[in-house]
C-alpha cells in the first residue's frame, strides 16, 4: 500500500479543522524532488526547470519551487500574473501558448518573459502587437518524424507548433525582424514513463538546432525539451529514472554541441514535480448496494476529473483500515448527475462505511487545477503539509457567494 505522509490519526485531526473534501500537498517531498531534479542536470550550467503552472497554479507551490531556481512555464494571462506576484519575472518565465490573444503577448513582453511562438503566423502578429523581442523561441512539431503517446496523440494531429519547413523559415524571419538571441522548444508527449523517449527528443532537437543554425545564420542559447515526464500512477509502474535521462541528454549534448558556445537545457515539467505529492482527501457519505456496490464520496469529478476524462488510475487508500484486507469491490463515486463521476470502477478496497476518510493519491498535478462548477459544485480547499507537520490553508474552499458572484439576480425583476 502507498506510504502516506500522515497517519490516520493525523488525517482525522486535519479533517476536523478543514472540512472534506480538500487537496493537501506534502511540502517536504516536493522540496526533496525539486532538489533531485536540479542535481540530476547540474552538468549543464544553464539548466533550468520551468514549472508548468497549469499543473498546480497555487502561489505557495510556485514560491517554494522558485527557491530551487525553478522558473514558470505559463500559457495564459492569469498564470503570468501568478508568476509575477511570486517574484518570478524576466527570463525565468517561459510563455508557451497557442491561439494567443494580443494582451497576453503584451503582458509576457512587459514581464521580460521568453516568448515561445506556436505558429509562423504569430511572428507578424507579435511584431504588430508589441514588437519582436531580442530573445525569442519557436515550438517545433515534428509531425510524422516522431511518435507521440497515448495522451498527446500523434504529433501531426496536434494543434501545436511549427512544421519542419516552417521553423526554418520562422527563424530567418525573426532574425530579419531584429531578434538577436534564440531558443528552440518541442513537446510531443504527456505522462510518458520511458526515459529513452526524452533522450530521443534531445537527439532530435539538438540535431535540428544545428541544422537551423547553419541555414539561418543564428546561434541557439537554449534547447527546451518540454515536459511530459510521467509519474507511476498504477501499482507496479516505476518513476522515470531522471539520472538516466540526464546521462542520455548529456551524451547527445556532447555529440551535437562539441565546440559550440554553451547551450542551456530547459525542462517544463509539472506533473512529475508535484503530482505524486498531492492527495485528494474525502469522506464516504453513503454505501449503495444494487447491481454493484458503490462508495459515494463527498468529493466529485469536479475535484479530480482525470479518472472520468481519461479513464486514469489513481490509487485509493483508507488510512484507518490499512491493515484490513481489500475484500470488497466498489465503484467509488461522487454526487454529480453524470454516470462517469467515478474515481474508480470495480476497485478492491477494505469494507467501507459512512464517515471513513479515503485518500486519492497522485492528485498533486492536474487535479484541483482542472476543477469546475457543474451541478453547482464548489471547488475545494488546498492545504500544505509543512515539513514540521503543521498544516496551512493555501486556498480556501469556494462558497455559494463565490459561485453566485458573477450572476446578476437584480436584473430579473421585470425581466420578460
Amino acid at each position: 500500500m502507498r506510504k502516506l505522509p500522515f497517519t490516520a490519526e493525523k488525517l482525522e485531526e486535519i479533517a476536523s479543522a478543514h472540512p472534506t473534501p480538500f487537496h493537501i500537498y506534502d511540502e517536504a517531498a516536493i522540496r526533496a524532488n525539486a532538489e533531485r531534479l536540479r542535481a540530476a542536470f547540474a552538468w549543464n550550467p544553464g539548466f533550468r526547470e520551468y514549472f508548468a503552472v497549469k499543473a498546480a497554479p497555487n502561489p505557495y507551490l510556485v514560491k517554494i519551487l522558485s527557491e530551487y531556481g525553478f522558473g514558470c512555464d505559463c500559457s495564459s494571462l492569469p498564470e503570468l500574473v501568478i508568476s509575477e506576484r511570486c517574484g518570478v519575472t524576466g527570463e525565468r518565465i517561459m510563455f508557451t501558448s497557442n491561439d494567443t490573444p494580443a494582451e497576453e503577448f503584451a503582458k509576457a513582453r512587459a514581464l521580460g518573459a521568453v516568448v515561445n511562438l506556436d505558429d509562423i503566423s504569430h511572428i507578424p502578429f507579435l511584431e504588430k502587437v508589441c514588437g519582436i523581442p531580442e530573445l525569442v523561441c519557436c515550438r517545433f512539431n515534428p509531425g510524422p518524424l516522431k511518435e507521440g503517446n497515448a495522451i498527446i496523440g500523434k504529433p501531426e494531429e496536434a494543434k501545436y507548433g511549427f512544421t519542419r519547413d516552417q521553423i526554418f523559415e520562422g527563424y530567418k524571419m525573426l532574425k530579419a525582424k531584429g531578434a538577436k538571441r534564440f531558443g528552440i522548444h518541442t513537446m510531443v508527449a504527456s505522462n510518458e514513463l520511458n526515459p529513452e523517449y526524452f533522450i530521443e527528443t534531445c537527439a532530435m532537437l539538438f540535431g535540428l538546432a544545428r541544422e537551423i543554425e547553419a541555414a539561418a545564420g543564428i546561434t541557439f542559447e537554449f534547447c527546451n525539451i518540454g515536459g511530459g515526464i510521467g509519474i507511476p500512477y498504477k501499482p507496479g509502474q516505476r518513476p522515470v529514472d531522471m539520472e538516466r535521462v540526464s546521462a542520455g541528454a548529456k551524451a547527445e549534448y556532447e555529440k551535437h554541441f562539441a565546440g559550440h558556445p554553451p547551450v542551456a537545457l530547459y525542462l517544463e515539467c509539472g506533473r512529475m514535480v508535484t503530482g505524486p505529492y498531492g492527495y485528494l482527501v474525502s469522506r464516504v457519505r453513503h454505501i449503495k448496494d444494487t447491481y454493484r456496490k458503490y462508495a459515494g464520496l463527498d468529493a466529485t469529478m469536479a475535484d479530480l476529473m482525470r479518472p472520468a476524462l481519461y479513464g486514469a488510475y489513481h490509487e485509493i487508500v483508507v488510512p484507518a483500515k490499512k491493515d484490513v484486507p481489500a475484500s470488497e469491490t466498489y465503484d467509488v463515486t461522487g454526487s454529480l448527475c453524470e454516470n462517469n463521476d467515478k474515481f474508480a470502477i470495480a476497485r478492491k478496497l477494505p469494507p467501507l462505511a459512512p464517515g471513513d476518510l479515503v485518500v486519492i493519491c497522485d492528485a498533486g498535478a492536474h487535479g484541483h487545477a482542472m476543477g469546475f462548477n457543474y451541478n453547482g459544485k464548489l471547488r475545494s480547499a488546498e492545504l500544505l503539509l509543512r515539513p514540521d507537520g503543521s498544516v496551512v490553508q493555501i486556498r480556501r474552499a469556494e462558497t455559494m457567494d463565490d459561485y453566485f458572484a458573477t450572476l446578476d439576480f437584480s436584473g430579473l425583476e421585470g425581466f420578460v
